[in-house]
């Protein structure tokens, strides 16, 4: 902003000797100056978040040097750097390290994502220089994974659980295996979505790997500006340009929120806790099946205990993002058990877009409308009351599941 001080400074100056006309064009020209300046930031990436072409095949371009000097292996590697069937297509998110990039491999979209940049930045693996790298048993190996995950999800897992984890066996490029593997495990999304492939389709399915960068499917996240928060059209085809098939499909995905809501904190030795609930951190599949995509915010409940129990001295200081406690103020102490709950969130940030009309009217006209509306009001209500009523939101998610299958049928019968 100094540019734009600059230039208020030069015009009132000028504008004691010189007409408004001339004022306002020295004002135009030194936002023109400032628009190039800006416009140069941006080409070279200097804004968080944003990822140039350049930066990004930079990036690959370095992945691959590593990989052909031995210090890194992947099964999609051989495909990245010597075959040229996975492509640099777009760099999609650059910030605070963290890399995602959108590619294509043998005629499919997938993006490729790592928490950091270089694979030099990854915390070596010490023991890989203290003894011989084929003298490290599988063993050793799956005991060092299962320290990791309890050191960065909070979980107790024993080793026959590791599989997902750690795939490979020895071979010749076992020392590269091996350092590879050990970058990944210090990403926390890859240990979510490995650990989750075989027991959850709500989340993000893992495609390969090359070197600390891993591949996984291409959906499209949703936004809060779109209409329907998520690309309908992109999803299920032109068809739900019609405003049955698009009521109907935003049931069926309503209807897939709930079960993963059910899911997370059902189906797991431990619920699963969501504090960042956003359209753009979900996606749907093509069989309207809801995808967590993004879930560095996600935690499990021994890691979200030790989140919350935090110095207190209101209600205020013991907010996570989208999850709650409360402050004792006896002992100025957060309490570690969560006050709210993943589906009060969904029905405040996402079911309210949909069901409860806005001042323009309602998104869409929807069977059993005021029912729904008063459904997911009291949903999202619930976590600004006393949380002691744990009944409470499982009534409420009986009477949307309820209210959405009845809502389900009658559009069946409407045909």
């Amino acid at each position: 902003m100094r540019g734009a001080g600059g230039c208020w400074k030069r015009l009132r100056l000028r504008g004691r000797r010189r007409s408004s006309a001339a004022v306002l064009l020295a004002w135009a020209a030194c936002w023109l100056g400032l628009s190039a300046s800006l416009l140069a930031l941006l080409r070279r990436g200097a804004f968080p978040g944003r990822c140039t072409d350049e930066s990004g095949r930079s990036i690959l371009a370095r992945l691959c040097l590593d990989y052909s000097s031995g210090a890194l292996t992947g099964d999609l590697c051989e495909d990245l750097c010597v075959a040229q069937k996975l492509v640099y297509k777009h760099c999609l998110y650059y910030d605070r390290g963290k890399k995602v990039i959108q590619a294509d491999w043998r005629g499919q979209p997938i993006i490729l994502k790592s928490k950091k940049e270089i694979f030099s930045s990854y915390q070596h693996l010490s023991m890989l220089e203290e003894v011989e790298t084929q003298d490290i048993t599988e063993t050793e190996l799956l005991l060092m994974a299962a320290l990791e995950v309890k050191n960065v999800l909070g979980l107790e897992l024993s080793n026959n659980t590791m599989g997902p984890l750690w795939t490979r066996r020895k071979g010749p490029h076992w020392k590269a295996q091996v350092a590879s593997m050990w970058s990944l495990l210090q990403q926390e999304e890859y240990i979510f979505f490995s650990l989750l492939q075989d027991f959850s389709k709500h989340v993000l399915r893992i495609i390969g790997s090359c070197g600390h960068f891993y591949a996984v499917e291409y959906l499209t996240a949703g936004h809060a500006w779109h209409k329907t928060l998520f690309p309908l059209e992109d999803m299920v085809g032109p068809s739900l340009t019609g405003h049955r098939s698009r009521v109907r499909a935003i049931i069926d995905i309503a209807l897939s929120f709930l079960d993963m809501v059910q899911h997370f904190d059902n189906d797991f030795s431990h619920r699963l806790h969501l504090c960042d609930i956003k359209p753009e951190n979900f996606a749907i599949r093509h069989d309207l099946t809801v995808v967590a995509i993004d879930v560095d915010m996600a935690f499990f409940e021994p890691k979200m205990r030790d989140i919350l129990e935090q110095n207190c001295t209101g209600d205020d200081d013991c907010n996570f993002f989208d999850c709650f406690s409360k402050c004792n103020l006896k002992i100025r102490k957060c309490g570690a058990q969560r006050a709210n709950n993943n589906l009060q969130v969904i029905c405040d940030k996402i079911f309210r877009r949909w069901f409860s009309p806005s001042l323009r009217g309602p998104l869409v006209s929807f069977p059993l409308q005021p029912q729904l509306q008063k459904a997911v009001q009291e949903c999202a209500e619930l976590g600004r009351v006393d949380a002691a009523a744990h009944q409470r939101p499982l009534n409420s998610l009986s009477e949307l599941y309820h209210l959405l299958r009845v809502s389900q049928q009658e559009l069946l019968r409407a045909e």
